[in-house]
């Protein structure tokens, strides 16, 4: 299908690709890897003709046809479902001269050729797609014009997985949908009939969809069977078995340097030493992969420590002038929770954070915050609101000036430590790439140690290694997370709760990441099943509704659990108290100097010793009733 031949191609003096070499076959649905910058798009360009090489050859398969997500979809007054099935463009040529074709021997040919590629259920194909990318069946029907350009971006992408091509070309894909869109397009790759190759730095569409990976480093391409994580061990285990043999190699070197050292001038030694030498320049030395380091994230801690909790919803009613959100919400974060926001986009998670960060107001009800709560807030629209002009050094620099006149040293260090060392610091923003900036981003929203991070799609501009880097910084830091994002690794590594926003509510699911794809996939599945124009028989005994009962018998003994923690988070916080208590009691002069004091404490004791002892009481009462509905329910 796709034949690399010792491809050379410079840009700036810069060697993106050396002498690679590499061949894609029929059928194979490639995930393609690499650091940011090393090429990777510029090898797409490649293969799309856009720009020449230097020297070698990329050639596809005469008559296969190419397909890539160029742009988004045109604003017009097209519907979607049009929009779609005119991406299909052999589609449309040949209902065009099925209409005009007076020749019955032209006919035949038309409509052999229509029932070949299935023209008579594209509309049911492209309302697959859609679905899959979280149109439903009234957006279907609406103008391109009427959605923003991050939907019409899916209306393009649905466009060209609609037609098929023979070699699919997809850029980052999951960067503009939601985790939702993200496990259904995992699925939809994994069927593809034709050859993809899919750049992406998502490591579950990595492991979930691709039969080969094709590997961009230092310049040289190679292609590994199976997942990423199966290329990864390989990947490790050949640097270690290389790092193994040069460490073997100079041993061996420096042991031979040393006999022809010590016996070169003696002639009894001579000849053995002159073999010696001339087996020393024949040794080869072992080339070691280079290894291209990625700087480490850094969160500071917050400062001051808060009680919990730092944040609390009560009643809240969020959404915009125009249009109630999400509805009579009741939630706290405490200073230690870290939270996965799941849902569809457009259900309401960035309205909930907005909230949350105090963006913008409660309709109705109240958000409370900590008077002295920092919230760092990344979401990717900032990256638009630094200041292009300026480069990490000045916006660095400005915000130490905030809290005094720092030295150049201090605001070079500052910087550095960042991961704008002296190459970087003075570049403009304008000239980062999308992971510099991003990098810069979270190094200015966290400079002052917040308590909470909110974290909206922070990975979209970041390769696999430096997920993993901000995988670790967040593991590492000891304030609050909440978290939206595509990428469930980040999700499944870093989150302990996780909410689902949906239908207006706020779900806290008991449920791990994984149960919630298999939910998705299963309703995904039960809607493609049933989406041919109709919807699928609601008599269907399907997974989804068997979920979706079991999800409803959940939300109805969700009462009762919230009473089991109401009280375990009254006994802490009456055992903290006693614990005050007891500290001040402790005191070993406190009955002398201050008697008064010592009986009104003690008093105190007694009082909170019952009302603790009242709060397990409690407890136990609402945990026996919780036990016994929750075994009732599983009958």
């Amino acid at each position: 299908m796709l034949h690399i031949n010792d491809l050379t191609y410079r840009i700036e003096g810069r060697t993106l690709f050396d002498q690679a070499t590499a061949m894609i076959s029929d059928g194979w649905t490639v995930g393609f890897t690499g650091k940011n910058g090393t090429g990777k798009s510029t090898l797409f360009r490649l293969i799309r003709d856009e720009i020449s090489a230097d020297g070698g050859s990329v050639s596809i398969r005469p008559g296969r046809r190419l397909g890539w997500v160029a742009q988004e979809a045109p604003g017009t007054q097209d519907s979607l479902l049009d929009t779609v099935l005119a991406a299909d463009t052999e589609r449309a040529a040949l209902l065009a001269r099925a209409e005009a074709a007076t020749d019955p021997d032209e006919i035949a040919q038309v409509q052999t050729r229509l029932a070949d590629i299935d023209a008579y259920s594209a509309e049911a194909r492209a309302a697959q797609v859609l679905a899959g990318l979280g149109f439903s069946t009234a957006d279907q029907a609406r103008p391109c014009a009427d959605f923003s350009g991050g939907w019409r971006m899916r209306v393009a992408l649905a466009g060209v997985l609609f037609a098929q091509p023979d070699l699919l070309l997809l850029d980052e894909p999951t960067n503009y949908l939601d985790l939702e869109g993200a496990v259904w397009l995992e699925s939809y790759l994994r069927r593809y009939p034709y050859t993809a190759i899919v750049i992406s730095h998502d490591r579950e569409l990595l492991n979930r969809s691709v039969s080969h990976i094709l590997a961009l480093e230092n310049g040289k391409l190679s292609v590994h069977p199976g997942t990423y994580d199966a290329y990864a061990r390989r990947r490790a285990e050949q640097h270690r078995l290389a790092e193994a043999q040069a460490t073997k190699t100079e041993a061996q070197r420096a042991h031979m340097q040393a006999f022809v050292d010590r016996f070169r001038a003696k002639a009894s030694k001579a000849k053995q030493a002159q073999s010696r030498l001339k087996a020393l320049e024949k040794l080869d030395s072992v080339d070691l992969p280079i290894a291209e380091r990625t700087t480490p994230f850094h969160f500071p801690d917050p400062r001051p420590v808060m009680a919990p909790p730092i944040v609390r919803l009560v009643g809240a009613t969020l959404g915009y002038d125009d249009a109630k959100v999400l509805h009579n919400l009741t939630l706290r974060i405490d200073d230690d929770d870290r939270i996965a926001i799941l849902g569809a986009n457009g259900q309401g998670k960035s309205t909930l954070v907005k909230a949350i960060a105090g963006r913008i107001p409660p309709l109705e009800g109240n958000v409370y915050r900590h008077k002295k709560l920092k919230i760092a807030y990344f979401a990717q629209h900032q990256l638009d609101e630094l200041k292009p002009q300026q480069t990490p050094y000045d916006h660095v620099r400005a915000l130490m000036e905030e809290v005094g006149e720092p030295t150049e040293a201090q605001a070079r260090s500052k910087t550095a430590a960042l991961g704008f060392g002296a190459q970087k610091a003075d570049v403009k923003v304008a000239k980062l790439s999308g992971g510099e900036k991003a990098r810069l981003l979270f190094g200015l929203i966290t400079f002052h140690g917040p308590h909470l991070m909110i974290l909206d799609e922070p990975t979209n501009h970041l390769d696999i290694d430096s997920r993993d880097a901000l995988i670790e910084a967040i593991n590492g830091y000891k304030g609050a997370v909440l978290l939206i994002t595509h990428d469930a690794h980040i999700a499944e590594a870093t989150a302990d709760r996780l909410w689902e926003v949906r239908d207006g509510a706020v779900h806290r699911l008991e449920e791990d990441l994984g149960s919630y794809r298999e939910r998705i996939l299963a309703l995904n599945k039960t809607q493609s099943q049933g989406d041919d124009g109709k919807s699928a028989p609601k008599s269907a005994p399907t997974q989804a509704v068997q979920r979706k009962a079991s999800a409803d018998r959940r939300k109805a003994l969700q009462p009762l659990k919230d009473k089991v923690t109401a009280a375990e988070e009254e006994i802490e916080r009456l055992a903290d108290i006693l614990d005050l208590l007891d500290q001040a009691l402790a005191e070993p002069v406190l009955f002398e100097k201050d008697l008064a004091r010592a009986t009104d404490l003690s008093q105190k004791r007694a009082r909170a010793l019952e009302v603790h002892a009242q709060a397990e009481e409690d407890w136990l009462a609402a945990s026996e009733a919780y036990e016994e509905a929750t075994a009732s329910a599983e009958k």
